[in-house]
């Protein structure tokens, strides 16, 4: 079975205020015309399907045209809400979708109700497991904790579970089994063997590499999650990192299709083409996605930046400049506008001798996250008493609760 997995369209995003639904709709032609040409089976997105829970108007239109244009080809869709998404909002009318072959699996509680499709080699079963926020899903899925790891362990143990009854079934099945029609309105050949798996899950996994775009959801101090979670299926197709990465062979992400930020100006955007062979063996291939634009971040002094002529190839590009003139130089933004007429982003980092206060107070600051930055804060008011353990879990529960409280508010405008 040939699948294009693909994740993270955010439909309706901006580039620093640049709109963005021209070159999303060109993504969407491309992966339309990528199912047709290499003769796809099965198109998987794995979350982040929209920017926001509450998504713009046109980014709706792009949406709808995109899943008539792929119900039109013949081309079952499976899609899963990740954690930019309105889960009950993208859910609405998944019923009736699904008759036309287009899979929404936005709800928890469904996760070990696969799309089942076959090919002539059998059933290939497909879970969906949206993303799931820790403090909303844990009752609902019997996890021993509210952390990533607890409830996706609980969500993959539940479909773990069904994956052995089918294929108990399919193996106590008397001889080969006759044409069946699966979820999509297709019919195929189910073999005699052992039910192959695909799953798809929004969620950082240990050894991703993230960027900036990417919305933080820590839990307890901790996002990511073991690859060995998803251990026991054939193939996991994830969404929520941007970039296009093998975590395992059988674990990878396929990244956003389009850059949303200077720190993925050295992705290459890419689709995963999954061939799955009737023993659960697979190739991957990736399929390049249409670039707009190039993206560039520049860094020097301003008159080094006007005048280098080593960076005229950038003169197209999405420009990211950081200035480093130890003196903030006069219109900087309207002069570097001038030779390259793209540049979105100004950053002021100026030299200083290592000496000055405030050069050590940006280092300290530099990769730090919100939790060890308020630790510093409490041991800086302190003379340098940090906090204990019973103030870090203080400390790490409130940035937790207002997360959360973001999250719930984000889906309830």
């Amino acid at each position: 079975m040939r699948i294009l997995h693909t994740s993270d369209w955010h439909l309706g995003r901006s580039f620093h205020r640049v709109p963005m639904l021209d070159a999303q709709a060109a993504y969407l032609d491309h992966l339309v015309a990528t199912v047709r040409e290499r003769d796809v089976d099965v198109v998987l997105v794995s979350g982040d399907v929209y920017d926001r829970a509450v998504p713009p108007l046109p980014a709706v239109e792009l949406f709808d045209t995109a899943l008539h244009r792929l119900a039109d080809a013949g081309i079952p869709t499976v899609m899963i809400s990740g954690n930019h998404d309105s889960a009950r909002r993208l859910g609405v009318g998944a019923g009736l979708f699904g008759r036309a072959g287009i899979h929404l699996r936005t709800d928890p509680e469904g996760c070990a109700t696969p799309v089942v499709l076959s090919d002539d080699h059998g059933d290939v079963a497909f879970y969906g497991l949206p993303y799931l926020e820790p403090a909303l899903v844990k009752d609902a899925l019997g996890a021993t904790k509210a952390g990533h790891e607890a409830v996706l362990t609980a969500a993959m143990d539940k479909v773990r579970a069904d994956l052995a009854g089918r294929s108990a079934a399919t193996e106590s099945s008397p001889g080969p089994s006759a044409a069946r029609e699966d979820t999509s309105g297709r019919t195929g050949t189910a073999g005699s063997g052992t039910t192959r798996s695909v799953v798809l899950a929004h969620a950082f996994v240990a050894g991703g590499r993230p960027s900036d775009s990417e919305r933080d959801i820590t839990v307890g101090g901790v996002a990511a999650v073991p690859a060995g979670v998803f251990d026991g299926v054939d193939y996991v197709a994830l969404g929520h990192l941007h970039g296009c990465q093998t975590v395992t062979e059988r674990v990878r992400y396929s990244g956003s299709p389009l850059a949303y930020s200077f720190s993925e100006s050295d992705h290459r955007k890419t689709m995963w083409l999954i061939d799955l062979d009737g023993s659960g063996d697979l190739t991957a291939e990736r399929v390049d996605c249409p670039v707009r634009r190039p993206l560039a971040r520049l860094r020097g002094r301003l008159d080094t930046l006007l005048e280098d002529p080593a960076l005229d190839r950038h003169e197209n590009s999405w420009v990211e400049a950081t200035l480093t003139d130890p003196v903030r130089p006069a219109e900087p933004m309207a002069r570097l506008a001038r030779r390259f007429p793209h540049v979105l982003s100004l950053v002021l980092d100026p030299e200083r001798a290592p000496e000055d206060p405030l050069a050590s107070y940006a280092q300290r600051l530099r990769g730090r996250d919100d939790q060890q930055i308020a630790e510093d804060f409490v041991a800086h008011v302190r003379g340098g008493s940090g906090p204990d353990e019973r103030e870090r879990t203080v400390l790490r529960a409130a940035f937790d609760d207002v997360r959360v409280d973001d999250s719930v508010h984000e889906v309830s405008r």
